[in-house]
């Protein structure tokens, strides 16, 4: 074997150690990394070691066992085997008839060279694979599955993720299914789905499994004109399926209907692979269907946000489009920074934004004005041409504030429309910032409502605190759960009037909270709490008011709906004032959550009432409380955002 292909040259010296020091002389001056080592009072010689035990494949000296490889003998060691490999073990300690015997020992189906490689690896623990033949490295990646050494699997593999390029990455994806690798296999489909006409007309496509094949061009993702995956496929049917061999499974992945008419009679039908009907059905849906119900591809960037000017993407109706882009999140007023349409004009089709190109999306990120107080309601659409639109959500019935998130089924688009439906302060949709991407980050989605994992009555969520008093206007969707004494570190309300009510950023699918009533004495709470999705119509879903309740409330119930959360206390063992420092939904600790089986239906629509903002006033002490004063908003008459103004 060459000596390049390790990092170890075959006198046993150390690459880069003075010579007096290799040749174990005394009186040789130390290389400065062992000089720094033995300050520490650590030494190390391993790369001494791995030299010295390499040395020991090159002789017959104080071997006790032989392979025999493609005519070739290798003289190893069992106990050095053993310790390395587990394979190994078995077969010449565990009773084999190989353990036992004095002759060499055949190994059948393994290439010489990746088996004197793999060897040296085991005695060493180096290999330099960028010196290595790519049919080696293949080769000796199935040695390293075949005995079970994973390390050096996981480390192959790694390493060809690195060399993966458009001749060879058809071979490597083969391989990579073959031996169960997970992220080489993940890497090599992105980087056929970002090179798919290129793939198909290299050799390599020709080569690959069928499982293979039909894996890559059923992707949504594998983008590439179909009249070329038609003929890439029909050529690899030509070469690997035998005459009378079912193949009609491969051809029913190939999307017909996005072929053109011309390519459908004059390539497809005289390729003889399809019966007539089935062109003439493909054709059908050609003609028929709507562009949104058409199977079409797409490109598929992951965690990637496509709506930048830098990947092509504009806006194409709305007032002050050229603000939406702009990834400004702070310095936007009642004058700037946003885009907005009037709502209820159906001729400015709300906001649209064209991306680059076809897309595969399946989350949509937005910002919308909060300076105030104010909810809006809204639907989003999207579409492949402009004309055929498909809603991708609608919550014109929900109050929804600030950050946006929405989750979808991954789909293919090229335009999306955001339609205001509704703002509580006048007729005007402002939205701030808008994003797209496909994310691997999915939560659970019912009917269009996210399932949240995380506790989404937070500040940082998004969630605003709009009844309550207390000294700092969040402390009960701040997130902390330490800071808390007689004067602050709670929101309150007096027992018999008021409550304490949270607003959502959007409609979530909620079934669990968790609250810390505030216990920094013996007194005990009674209390209830209820929900609703428009602030008008409330649903109690927690009942404690015949209960005496202190410290952390755990709490489940059905899940349902929620955008507005209001708690209510009905009792204090020491006051008429009720106390509560954290709040959160769902619940952060663990809880078997029942999840309803009926479908959600959509609420009725409902207008939408104006919040009433929360008192940023100090609150008193424990003893005494006073309620929030409410405030007003008026409408900015010339649709400008406009402000809430204190009456």
């Amino acid at each position: 074997m060459d000596s390049r292909e390790l990092r170890i040259v075959n006198d046993g010296s150390v690459p880069g150690a003075a010579p007096e020091y290799a040749q174990g002389n005394p009186n040789a001056p130390l290389p400065l990394a062992n000089k720094s080592l033995l300050l520490q009072g650590e030494i190390d010689h391993m790369k001494m070691l791995s030299s010295q035990f390499k040395s020991l494949l090159h002789t017959e000296d104080f071997s006790d066992v032989t392979f025999l490889v493609e005519g070739r003998k290798f003289y190893c060691h069992k106990v050095i085997l053993s310790a390395r490999c587990e394979y190994f073990r078995a077969l010449l300690f565990g009773g084999m008839k190989e353990s036992n015997t004095n002759e060499g020992i055949p190994l059948l189906e393994t290439s010489a060279a990746s088996f004197a490689v793999l060897l040296e690896y085991l005695y060493t623990g180096i290999i330099c694979l960028k010196d290595l033949k790519e049919e080696n490295v293949i080769d000796l990646l199935g040695l390293a599955n075949k005995y079970g050494l994973l390390d050096l699997q996981n480390s192959i593999g790694s390493y060809l993720e690195s060399r993966i390029n458009i001749k060879n990455v058809s071979l490597v994806y083969d391989v990579s299914c073959l031996y169960s690798l997970h992220d080489l296999r993940d890497n090599c489909l992105k980087f056929m789905d970002h090179n798919a006409v290129d793939i198909l007309e290299t050799e390599g496509f020709t080569n690959l499994s069928e499982l293979a094949v039909t894996t890559i061009i059923s992707r949504d993702s594998f983008c590439a004109p179909e009249v070329k995956i038609f003929k890439a496929v029909a050529k690899w049917i030509g070469v690997n399926i035998e005459e009378g061999a079912g193949y009609k499974h491969i051809l029913k992945i190939i999307r017909l209907p996005l072929i053109s008419l011309h390519d459908l009679f004059h390539g497809v039908r005289e390729s003889s692979l399809y019966p007539s009907d089935v062109i003439l059905d493909a054709i059908q849906m050609k003609t028929e269907y709507k562009v949104n119900d058409m199977p079409f591809r797409g490109h598929l960037e992951e965690e990637t946000n496509l709506a930048q000017e830098s990947n092509g993407a504009e806006v194409l109706t709305g007032e002050f489009k050229e603000t939406l882009f702009n990834g400004e999140f702070s310095l936007y007023d009642l004058e700037r920074g946003f885009t907005r349409h009037l709502i209820g004009d159906e001729e400015k089709d709300g906001i649209v934004i064209a991306l680059g190109r076809p897309s595969i999306i399946n989350t949509i990120r937005m910002l919308l004005w909060d300076k105030d107080q104010r909810s809006y309601s809204y639907v989003i659409e999207c579409s492949l041409d402009n004309q055929n639109w498909t809603q991708l959500v609608d919550y014109s019935h929900y109050p929804c504030r600030s950050w946006q998130k929405i989750q979808f089924h991954p789909k293919v688009v090229r335009y999306i429309r955001v339609l205001g439906k509704s703002n509580t302060v006048n007729r005007y949709f402002h939205l701030v910032n808008f994003q797209c991407l496909f994310s691997n980050t999915i939560c659970e989605v019912q009917n269009g409502i996210i399932v949240p994992t995380n506790n989404v009555s937070y500040i940082l969520a998004s969630a605003l605190l709009i009844e309550g008093v207390s000294r700092n206007r969040n402390a009960l969707i701040d997130g902390n759960t330490e800071n808390y004494d007689w004067e602050s570190g709670y929101t309150c309300h007096q027992i018999g009037s008021g409550c304490i009510t949270i607003q959502l950023a959007q409609p979530y699918f909620i079934g669990s909270m968790r609250m810390l009533l505030w216990d920094c004495d013996n007194r005990e709470y009674s209390y209830y709490i209820e929900v609703s999705t428009n602030q008008r119509d409330w649903v109690m879903v927690v009942d404690k008011r015949k209960e005496n309740c202190k410290r952390w409330q755990n709490m489940t119930f059905e899940p349902r709906i929620v955008s507005f959360i209001k708690i209510v206390g009905t009792r204090n063992t020491a006051n008429e004032v009720f106390h509560v420092v954290h709040f959160e939904c769902p619940s952060s600790e663990p809880i078997e959550r029942v999840v309803t089986q009926e479908e959600i239906q959509p609420q009725p629509p409902q207008p939408l009432l104006p919040v009433v903002a929360v008192s940023s006033s100090p609150s008193p002490q424990l003893q005494s409380t006073s309620r929030s004063s409410s405030s007003a908003t008026e409408v900015d008459s010339d649709g400008g955002v406009g402000g809430a103004r204190s009456s």
